[in-house]
């Protein structure tokens, strides 16, 4: 439990720093400030493993792994977060765009969003890691559920209907929305009237869409690990950097078309991990350097292919 303590005042630390000292004032991150604060989070999830080695190797951690092994499953677990967040990255910006949300106040909503993600995700972890630990048929669940998310990956495009959430309708018979946006506030009070503003569906759009991506991402991770500390470590850090990442990433959708294929594929091979459980151990090596080449081939084939187009066109 001290762990756990620790742990979680130390990400509100982070987050209270992000918020309140170094994105205080309302800005529009330039691509070099975006590129910087995504460094910094990558370097802190990467370092974070130096942290896992210890706990493990002194047996503090939650469960007894050596720490090479506990290393290895937390950095395989981080880059499949990291991949898998890149896409909710992309439906993020279609949020903001059909809510014409300015940019200097994209920020707020997504911190605000993302709080709420770690919220959501750290119970779906509790809830996902006691249903294997007490139910082993879930893993060809669980596995189900990679497949079809793999399938709906390549077959599906991204869009975004307010109308066909059902939190939204609930919102708006809850609360008028106002149309206008002239700050940063979630709601406003017209007329003696408290009215929720774009900025506040655009965040609940941003949760629900989460809570969605986690059903994919969840089971993702257990196929690598049932040890809650490395599952929710490993998911934290890929969130948090997912705020810079989105500045990154949002002005360069197009570039990265055959990022799904890699998802996908990515997908694909920790499904067949939960799936043949019994019959296939690959080392966790290999899976850390398969999820790699995945990622970082997908990135290289749609930089390539997009470069390409250019000279074409």
């Amino acid at each position: 439990m001290l762990l756990w303590s620790i742990f979680i005042v130390f990400i509100l630390f982070l987050l209270g720093l992000d918020l309140g000292v170094f994105n205080r004032d309302n800005h529009v991150p330039s691509t070099r400030e975006a590129l910087r604060w995504t460094s910094l989070w990558a370097a802190l999830g990467v370092s974070f493993a130096v942290v896992v080695y210890y706990l493990y190797q002194n047996h503090l951690g939650t469960r007894e792994l050596t720490g090479g092994d506990a290393v290895l499953k937390y950095l395989s677990g981080y880059l499949v977060e990291l991949s898998l967040s890149m896409d909710n990255v992309f439906v993020m910006a279609l949020i903001f765009k059909y809510f014409k949300i300015p940019q200097q106040f994209q920020h707020r909503v997504l911190f605000w969003g993302i709080l709420g993600a770690l919220v959501f995700r750290g119970i779906m972890i509790g809830a996902g890691v006691w249903l294997l630990e007490h139910f082993q048929w879930m893993m060809y669940i669980f596995g189900a559920i990679l497949i079809y998310s793999a399938y709906k990956m390549l077959t599906s495009d991204e869009e975004v209907d307010p109308n066909r959430n059902p939190i939204i309708k609930y919102a708006k018979k809850l609360f008028p929305v106002s149309k206008q946006i002239n700050d940063e506030s979630f709601f406003v009070r017209r007329k003696h009237i408290l009215a929720a503003t774009p900025l506040f569906i655009a965040l609940l759009m941003v949760e629900t869409t989460d809570i969605l991506f986690a059903f994919d991402s969840i089971p993702a991770i257990l196929a690598i690990t049932t040890d809650p500390f490395l599952v929710f470590s490993s998911n934290v850090f890929a969130i948090l950097g997912l705020r810079s990442l989105y500045f990154v990433l949002a002005s360069m959708m197009d570039r990265f078309e055959y990022m799904k294929y890699s998802l996908a594929i990515i997908l694909f091979f920790v499904a067949a991990k939960m799936m043949l459980h019994e019959i296939w151990h690959p080392a966790e090596w290999l899976s850390l350097v398969v999820i790699f080449v995945l990622l970082a081939g997908g990135v290289f084939v749609s930089l390539y292919q997009t470069r390409k187009e250019e000279k074409v066109g």
